[in-house]
C-alpha cells in the first residue's frame, strides 16, 4: 500500500513538473507571427503593443506567468472577456503563436514621449480623478487605471482621450434608461440579469431598477460616458498625460 502511494506521489510530481515546450526555430516563430497577425493583431496590435487587448510585448504577462498558462489562454480564451479560444487552429499552431508572443517580450520597448510628471498634474486637475481610481484613490464611474500602462498602448490611450466613443472599454457600455414613472438615467451598465438592471452614472452614483419598471432602454453604441479632451488639452498636454498613464504599471 505504501509503495502504491509512493508511486502515485512520484507520478503526480513528475506530471506537475512537466512543462510545455514551445517551438524555437526561426521558421516556427515566423509562422507564429503570421498566425498572430491574422488572429490576434486586431486587438493586441501587430507587434503586441496593445490596443483593445493588453500589451503582449513585455517580459511578464499578468495572466500567463508561464508557457502552460499562455497555451491554456490561447486554446480556451478568457471567460467574460473578448478573448476567444483558438478553435480554428491545431495544437502546433497554438504553440507557434505562443512562441512568437514570448519573442515579443525579448524586444526592448520604446520609451513613451512626454513628461509623466506634468501628465500626473494634468490627471489630478483636469477631472480624471472624478471618474477613475488609482490605488484606491479617485472615482468609480470609470475603469481603475492603476495598471493601465501594462494593459493599453500609448496610441490607444491617446485615442481614448480624444475620441472616447472609439475606444469604449469592455464592461462600460453606455445606456439610457427611462422608467415608467418618467425618470431618465444615462450611464454605464454595470450589471444585468433577467429581472433587474444596474446603471452607474457619470457621478459614480449607482441606480438599480426592476426591468418591469423600465419603459425603454437605449444602448448608446459608439458612445462613451467619458468626455473628449480634444480641444480641451493641447497636443503637448495630451502627450504628457499619455506619458503618465503609460507609466502606470504593475509593481515588479
Amino acid at each position: 500500500m505504501k509503495q502504491t502511494v509512493l508511486l502515485l506521489a512520484c507520478a503526480c510530481a513528475a506530471f506537475a513538473a512537466e512543462k510545455v515546450k514551445l517551438p524555437t526555430t526561426a521558421a516556427d516563430i515566423a509562422h507564429g507571427k503570421k498566425l498572430f497577425e491574422v488572429h490576434c493583431a486586431l486587438c493586441h496590435g501587430p507587434n503586441g503593443e496593445g490596443g483593445r487587448g493588453p500589451i503582449l510585448a513585455q517580459p511578464r504577462l499578468r495572466r500567463a506567468a508561464d508557457d502552460t498558462a499562455l497555451i491554456k489562454i490561447l486554446e480556451e480564451g478568457i471567460r467574460g472577456t473578448e478573448m476567444p479560444g483558438a478553435d480554428s487552429m491545431n495544437p502546433h499552431e497554438v504553440r507557434q503563436i505562443a512562441a512568437f508572443v514570448r519573442s515579443l517580450g525579448r524586444v526592448p520597448s520604446r520609451p513613451v514621449p512626454g513628461n509623466p510628471e506634468h501628465g500626473a498634474e494634468l490627471y489630478r486637475t483636469k477631472g480624471c480623478v472624478g471618474c477613475h481610481s488609482i490605488k484606491g484613490e479617485g472615482g468609480v464611474a470609470g475603469p481603475d487605471l492603476a495598471t493601465i500602462g501594462s494593459q493599453r498602448s500609448a496610441a490607444y490611450l491617446r485615442q481614448s482621450l480624444v475620441d472616447p466613443g472609439a475606444a469604449v472599454p469592455e464592461g462600460y457600455p453606455l445606456v439610457k434608461a427611462v422608467t415608467k414613472s418618467g425618470e431618465t438615467v444615462t450611464g454605464a451598465r454595470v450589471n444585468e440579469d433577467s429581472f433587474s438592471l444596474q446603471i452607474r452614472d457619470n457621478s459614480g452614483r449607482a441606480h438599480s431598477y426592476w426591468k418591469q419598471d423600465i419603459a425603454s432602454l437605449d444602448e448608446q453604441k459608439g458612445k462613451s460616458p467619458m468626455p473628449s479632451y480634444k480641444g480641451q488639452l493641447s497636443d503637448a498636454e495630451l502627450t504628457d498625460l499619455v506619458a503618465y498613464l503609460a507609466s502606470l504599471k504593475e509593481a515588479k
